[in-house]
């Protein structure tokens, strides 16, 4: 793994890594503002021993939002997937990712991914091209019945897989995480081949961050004992409600999980059974044969967790936020799995508002008639004219 400052990067230094003395005095300036009367232009020309004092105050006594004015942008480079869906997970972020929707799995550009698992790849690529092409052709080009045939594909391939992306963050936020992270390492068990292997990967990350001098000791105290967000732990003692807030679990895929935590504005958490299953994409459930043969070459490659292995996933949010997911994932062009999951609690939301009589229950009504190109006030500016996909019965 390599991490790197963006040139753009404010606080940069000519050698690359992160100006840390001079971004936390720009925190202990903007914690002056508070109670200066002239504002920030006046506190540029105060004796750098008042700021260094104000700054070392703030530090100390955990005022850490001063610190959040500073943003970094990182370039992540071969970050295993799994690590980005934890950063992905803390919500003050902006990222840009390599999508697996549209880029092949190859041994030479990931060396953790396995030769099983890229002989399964190519092998499952070709039957879903295969597939796709007998029931779509009419609906689909050669080039979208490609980025279908890889996103399917893909959930024989490693969570562990390496990936690009763009980070965005705080000064602040980089060094909770960092603190978290810490503290998933030290209570993770050596004996769990996924926790021990995501904790290699945190340390490594630590490492990378405190090459670049983005870490400073005081941001990292956790005085509060956070965890990271993503993993739930007393998944069993949540309970589901749909009322103006909202909570619900189901089984998903790790691609799943990956692609909801895109909206922000929800939580999600998540846990692995201790019995493993596999996620059967729609369009092998009418084959048995080629069902069964999917199941079997899943079996060969669990032990690496794969991106089809089926996780608990707890969600929760607002009902407003949970139409704002709507509005994106009930389309045709969206992941078939969380399309229909995003489906299945909608449904689920209304059955219950209904059961409550509760005032939403007329307002669901207008987001249960199909994809978003049916709801009030939403206009498609590029209609499929797919009916499968307006109806949400597509298979892929």
């Amino acid at each position: 793994m390599e991490v790197k400052l963006v040139k753009e990067n404010y606080f940069r230094k000519k050698d690359g890594t992160f100006d840390l003395e001079a971004a936390l005095l720009f925190g202990g300036r903007a914690a002056g503002i508070c109670y200066n009367k002239e504002g920030y232009e006046s506190l540029l020309k105060e004796p750098i021993e008042k700021t260094e004092k104000r700054t070392n105050m703030t530090l100390n006594n955990g005022h850490h939002s001063v610190n959040g004015h500073v943003h970094i942008i990182l370039n992540l480079e071969n970050i295993p997937k799994i690590l980005a869906m934890v950063l992905n997970n803390e919500h003050e972020y902006n990222t840009s990712e390599k999508s697996a929707r549209y880029t092949p799995v190859e041994k030479v550009s990931s060396p953790v991914v396995s030769e099983t698992e890229v002989e399964l790849y190519n092998k499952w690529m070709n039957i879903f091209t295969s597939e796709i092409s007998k029931l779509y052709s009419n609906v689909y080009n050669e080039s979208k019945i490609k980025k279908l045939a890889q996103e399917n594909a893909r959930y024989l391939v490693t969570v562990f897989m390496d990936t690009q992306m763009l980070y965005t963050t705080s000064l602040r936020q980089i060094n909770y995480i960092a603190s978290f992270m810490q503290k998933y390492i030290n209570e993770s068990d050596k004996n769990n081949p996924f926790q021990s292997k995501l904790s290699e990967s945190m340390v490594e990350f630590i490492n990378e961050l405190k090459k670049l001098n983005l870490l400073d000791e005081r941001l990292m105290k956790n005085d509060k004992n956070r965890s990271l967000s993503l993993f739930s732990t007393r998944f069993d003692d949540k309970r589901e409600i749909f009322s103006d807030i909202y909570l619900t679990k189901y089984k998903g895929s790790f691609a799943e999980l990956a692609q909801a935590q895109r909206h922000r504005t929800l939580n999600y958490e998540m846990r692995i059974p201790n019995e493993f299953e596999f996620y059967v994409p729609p369009i092998l459930e009418g084959n048995q044969k080629l069902k069964n043969e999917w199941l079997e070459d899943s079996s060969k490659v669990i032990s690496v967790y794969p991106q089809g292995l089926l996780i608990d996933i707890c969600e929760n949010g607002t009902y407003e936020n949970f139409i704002l997911k709507c509005e994106e994932r009930l389309c045709s062009a969206a992941q078939l799995e969380i399309m229909q999951q995003t489906r299945e609690t909608l449904l689920m939301y209304k059955r219950k508002l209904e059961e409550d009589n509760h005032p939403l229950k007329d307002d669901i009504i207008n987001y249960s008639k199909g994809a978003r190109c049916t709801f009030p006030n939403y206009e498609c500016l590029s209609p499929c004219k797919f009916k499968e996909g307006i109806q949400l019965t597509r298979r892929i």
